[in-house]
């Protein structure tokens, strides 16, 4: 009876043997242990990680990370696909999630197939339970001339999203000053000091353009919209309300006229640091950082945070978002995009520590590391 009953058992315990062998390579795939800026970046399936422009959201022990899902050739400058959505614990090693935002097959849709959909953020509102995506929309067919911000929002982090509408911000308001910059930045409606504040008003009733752009949660709970405005030319700060999915309509203006895109925001000791781009395309350009005691300003811009060999040109890439790094003290990770517009999909992400020497901030360059050089800053 036990011959017969281990033979019984045999064919059973081959198939599971042959299962095991054909995913061994499953089973024995090495785990990243460090980052390796502009190298191709394989999520757990083993293709290249594909989330440009992204961002990234912490919630309930996980990173989820949200980008522009590109496709092959100079047609992956247009939106065909929508926001993929990859997850981690560790920031080195990606779970794919799919398309948490997909791109819509209605020719009437403001996010129709063959729109630009650029810089996805998500931000968890404590309030709602909701998650809400904001991106940069161009229309279809329209180049970049509608300059509109899209809001999406799921019950899940990683989606589904539904989109609810895309519109120009803060129509029919005036800007916010400060006690500090109300004396010199005051905009005089009647008289324009420059072509800058002519953009402005010309854009007053309908809305003001919204182009590159990120998003900011405050220690208290306050969310805020930050974007390209007034044909690229100066950087807008919005408050957002209390379920994150429009604007309140206080909003500051940063630097009129010093043309700045590509916001990326974080706040340490109290005091608020952002990082942009110039304009020039999709071609690098030197970083610029800006820094100020209050999110409305007023804002001292400090020059290019680089350093080294590449810092004329941010090393290639261009700023999308500072990554705060949980459980860790002044652990700040400065994220870019190293773009290729001729084949999209090929563009590769450079992630390197911020460095502070007192209030001061440095980006290098690195061609490996992991987070232990946060630990060895304590």
């Amino acid at each position: 009876m036990t011959n017969l009953k281990r033979n019984k058992w045999a064919p059973q315990k081959f198939f599971l043997l042959l299962i095991l062998i054909l995913h061994l390579p499953f089973f024995l795939k090495a785990q990243l242990k460090s980052f390796k800026p502009g190298a191709i970046w394989p999520d757990n399936k083993g293709m290249h990680i594909n989330a440009h422009g992204g961002g990234i959201l912490y919630h309930e022990g996980l990173y989820y990370w949200f980008g522009e899902h590109k496709i092959e050739g100079e047609a992956g400058n247009l939106a065909h696909v929508g926001v993929h959505c990859y997850s981690s614990r560790d920031l080195y090693n990606w779970k794919d999630y799919g398309i948490a935002l997909k791109v819509s097959d209605d020719p009437n849709s403001d996010i129709t197939k063959g729109c630009i959909l650029e810089r996805p953020k998500v931000i968890y509102n404590k309030q709602t339970k909701k998650f809400v995506m904001w991106f940069h929309l161009e229309l279809a067919g329209k180049g970049y001339s509608a300059a509109r911000t899209g809001v999406a929002t799921a019950d899940k982090a990683n989606g589904p999203y539904t989109f609810i509408r895309s519109f120009r911000p803060n129509a029919g308001q005036l800007p916010y000053y400060s006690k500090e910059t109300a004396a010199t930045e005051k905009l005089n409606i009647e008289k324009p000091a420059n072509k800058v504040d002519s953009i402005f008003l010309r854009d007053l009733k309908g809305g003001q353009m919204a182009r590159d752009m990120t998003l900011y949660v405050d220690e208290d709970d306050k969310a805020y919209h930050i974007f390209s405005s007034e044909e690229n030319k100066t950087l807008h700060i919005a408050e957002l309300n209390d379920d994150y999915t429009s604007h309140t309509g206080k909003f500051s203006r940063v630097y009129p006229g010093f043309e700045t895109e590509a916001p990326a925001i974080f706040k340490r000791n109290g005091k608020y640091y952002m990082i942009g781009s110039g304009c020039t395309g999709w071609a690098p350009n030197p970083a610029r950082l800006f820094t100020s005691n209050s999110i409305y300003g007023p804002w001292k811009y400090e020059g290019n945070p680089c350093t080294g060999e590449g810092a004329q040109k941010t090393y290639g890439g261009q700023s999308t978002y500072i990554l705060p790094v949980q459980n860790k003290k002044d652990a700040f990770i400065f994220m870019a995009d190293k773009w290729d517009p001729k084949d999209a999909i090929n563009g590769r992400y450079l992630w390197l520590p911020l460095v502070f020497n007192g209030e001061k901030v440095e980006i290098n360059w690195l061609e490996e590391w992991n987070l232990g050089i946060f630990n060895r800053r304590l």
